[in-house]
């Protein structure tokens, strides 16, 4: 099993003819609610592909009993939360023109509480964008630590970022963050690949590198007909950690969790069009070839 540490939040998506200046009023033309929040996303991949997975998260009194609290209900993921009846779950309102401009306000409503919230020990963790300090508290305790910071980047220290990097085994970053890193850090890109055992870089339409064992490998990206981005992150990285805990190498894996991205991107909403391990599968081998024989356990 793995634990997947972060927020877990309704997604607000508005399209609007076009993003304004301050002071200035528009229409709204659209809006869909979906399901979101990094460390679901990547905890709701995990168990639709087959995997075990808990997901470590806080959330208001708004949570239980709502649609997406049934929906984690039915994929089986696991949960550790911290409920704070007082507050709102943590939502995400973006707006969008049409175009690839968009502006996105996150109100963290209860994910504020994973700031004084107790660590709790566990083997296998991801920390998804969360926290700063209790990814840090619960890195010092854990076994494995993959870590992703994604859009929470900004709010994590020097002293935070170094604390988690020592801590971890694997670091999923896209470019931007990549670069964002080493300048909190105070290193280079090279510095920071030699820090942690294994670093992959994705790079949208370019695919994706890893770096391991002092070589580095280039895997394509799949053409899929682009709805919204959105997510594809967060697939990537839970098909890769399904893949890896399936005993398929890091290259293999790296396949793998391109094809869930590749499927998520297809249409609006992180869970919108989540696959399972077969509908991966086939796409995998259309795009890869046959997947690998794992060692017996």
């Amino acid at each position: 099993m793995i634990s997947v540490v972060g927020h877990t939040t309704t997604d607000h998506l508005f399209t609007v003819p076009e993003l304004i200046a301050k002071n200035h009023s528009t229409f709204i033309t659209g809006h869909q609610v979906f399901y979101g929040g990094g460390a679901a996303n990547i905890a709701a991949g995990i168990a639709m592909l087959g995997g075990e997975a808990e997901l470590v998260t806080a959330v208001g009194g708004d949570f239980a009993g709502s649609e997406y609290d049934h929906w984690l209900t039915k994929l089986g993921v696991l949960r550790r939360f911290i409920v704070k009846p007082e507050m709102h779950s943590s939502t995400c309102y973006l707006f969008n023109d049409g175009t690839d401009d968009q502006i996105t306000y996150f109100e963290w409503g209860a994910s504020e509480a994973l700031n004084d919230a107790e660590a709790p020990v566990l083997d296998r963790v991801h920390l998804a964008p969360s926290e700063p300090d209790f990814c840090a508290r619960i890195a010092e305790k854990a076994s494995w630590v993959s870590f992703d910071p994604g859009q929470d980047l900004v709010r994590f220290s020097r002293d935070q970022i170094c604390a988690i990097l020592r801590r971890t085994d694997l670091l999923f970053v896209n470019r931007h963050e990549a670069e964002r890193i080493c300048a909190i850090g105070g290193f280079s890109q090279e510095a920071l690949i030699a820090m942690v055992p294994r670093v992959i870089i994705t790079m949208s339409g370019d695919g994706s590198m890893i770096y391991q064992d002092d070589e580095e490998v280039h895997v394509p990206s799949i053409p899929v007909t682009l709805a919204d981005p959105t997510g594809a992150g967060d697939a990537f990285r839970a098909g890769f950690l399904t893949a890896e805990k399936r005993g398929y190498d890091p290259v293999t894996a790296v396949q793998v969790g391109t094809t869930t991205a590749s499927f998520v991107v297809e249409k609006a909403g992180c869970q919108t069009n989540l696959a399972d391990w077969d509908r991966m599968a086939e796409r995998y081998r259309a795009h890869f070839g046959d997947l690998p024989s794992v060692p017996a356990p």
